[in-house]
């Protein structure tokens, strides 16, 4: 080892090296949250809570991991691939890191049963896992929002949940001109593809093919059509279907004409329609027959939010899955939900300018209501502490230097640097029973008796949000 220079003995943050040291960078496809991507994350988990429990949702968890298979009963053996899976040591069970919220849901209503109030109206944000290449929009932990409404069904109830989504959009700054709910039906995209003349047996595929209908070129969506005997110019009519898409504001009739399809194969989309309208949420509507969603447990209307600009994967998903409460050992229930996940919300936020803007994350850290600081007299540095606890105490955020300095005028930046609303500055008054009090923002300062400071701190604050 090399001799150390006298200016390297003598730096504080020298370390020597350490035998074997190691250096660790977290796992690929899952994220450190430092204090402000923890800002944003809080930000965003702020605004579904609150649209959560204004529609009338109670908040609900369940276990990291469950066990294997109550994935595989749903989604079949292949799913297991996805997951991040294991065995207890010394034990023949096998678990899984929970990848979505749904299930979970089910099995916790179908213990229950019939001991619930209906309508369960449940809402969670959770982490989840999934086993699968990391990229652009999607990680392998994440955070997703999930609501679900359990026991009523019909039109205006999956208006009501495509309206909680819509509510937390709208405050995080996000309007119908930044993104798009797109609905569909599957009852209604059956209807036509028998009409289309797509046997019962190759509907499922019909199906798979349409959700990936955005995610493939068009020779290969024709290739793929023609293994299910989807030829000519009923190639054509199918195309036709997997891209009909109408603003609901325009009518079902338009779809109809679009999609050649009658009224009557329409109808679960209509009543959707006229319960979107009677929201109030219908600008931020289109009919999309492409959109099926992938997950077999669908059985009515389905729906998707996506960014305007088709930049990003959907920022949301779901649907009406009225026997999967059943599946797993509850009573028949009908059911509607979604998932929103953190990852490209977030992305699509920052894009919007809608994280802080120019003053950057940083500014969604929570804002502190005083920052203290000693002017350096020995009675002002016994009394900082106190009056901090004090304040504290009264409900206050309250802050303060540990620099060693007590130039008033960099620990005046410091404050401002932490964006406090107030510095309280502990100074020669201090004889008189007096500190003074300055506005950050206004620069104005005046004198107030230490006894007053959390009163004056409060009025102060209230007007300036006011």
């Amino acid at each position: 080892r090399p001799p150390r220079s006298r200016s390297d003995r003598c730096h504080l943050n020298y370390h020597p090296p350490m035998p074997d040291q190691r250096t660790f960078q977290a796992p690929r496809g899952t994220r450190d949250f430092y204090p402000e991507e923890m800002a944003v994350r809080r930000h965003i988990e702020g605004a579904w809570r609150r649209a959560s429990i204004d529609h009338g949702f109670e908040e609900v968890d369940g276990p990291t991991f469950e066990h294997l298979e109550l994935y595989t009963v749903k989604s079949g053996e292949g799913i297991v691939n996805e997951l991040f899976s294991f065995t207890r040591a010394g034990g023949e069970s096998v678990y899984a890191l929970r990848p979505e919220f749904t299930p979970t849901l089910a099995r916790m209503i179908a213990a229950r049963g019939t001991s619930l109030p209906v309508p369960v109206k449940w809402f969670a944000i959770p982490n989840f896992f999934r086993a699968e290449r990391p990229q652009r929009g999607r990680l392998r932990e994440f955070f997703q929002w999930n609501i679900d409404l359990v026991g009523l069904g019909g039109a205006a109830t999956d208006a009501e949940v495509i309206a909680v989504a819509i509510t937390a959009l709208e405050r995080l700054g996000l309007t119908s001109s930044d993104v798009v709910v797109r609905i569909s039906h599957r009852r209604a995209v059956a209807n036509l593809l028998r009409r289309l003349g797509v046997p019962e047996e190759r509907q499922a595929g019909a199906f798979e093919l349409l959700d990936r209908r955005d995610k493939i070129e068009p020779d290969v969506f024709a290739e793929r059509a023609a293994a299910l005997e989807i030829t000519g110019d009923m190639l054509e009519r199918f195309d036709r279907l997997a891209r009909a898409e109408v603003p609901v504001s325009e009518g079902i009739q338009a779809l109809a004409q679009q999609a050649e399809a009658s009224l009557d194969d329409l109808d679960d989309l209509r009543d959707l329609g006229r319960a979107l309208d009677a929201a109030g949420i219908a600008e931020w509507c289109v009919y999309d027959l492409g959109i099926v969603r992938g997950l077999a447990y669908y059985t009515g209307t389905v729906f998707e939010i996506h960014a305007r600009t088709g930049a990003e994967r959907a920022v949301a998903g779901g649907g009406r899955y009225d026997g999967l409460v059943q599946l797993f050992g509850g009573p028949p229930m009908p059911a509607c939900g979604f998932g929103m996940g953190d990852v490209v919300l977030g992305l699509l936020l920052e894009e919007r300018g809608l994280l802080g803007g120019e003053q950057g994350h940083a500014s969604l850290l929570p804002r502190p209501d005083a920052f203290l600081i000693s002017a350096g007299a020995e009675d002002a540095e016994a009394l900082l502490p106190r009056l901090a606890g004090d304040l504290r105490r009264s409900g206050l955020h309250v802050r303060h230097s540990y620099r060693t300095t007590r130039n008033v005028g960099k620990l005046l930046g410091e404050a401002s640097r932490t964006r406090a609303r107030y510095a309280v500055i502990l100074g020669n008054e201090l004889s008189s029973g007096l500190v003074a009090l300055k506005d950050l923002e206004s620069g104005v300062q005046r004198e107030v008796p230490v006894s007053e400071v959390a009163t004056a701190v409060r009025s102060m604050t209230s007007a300036g949000a006011t």
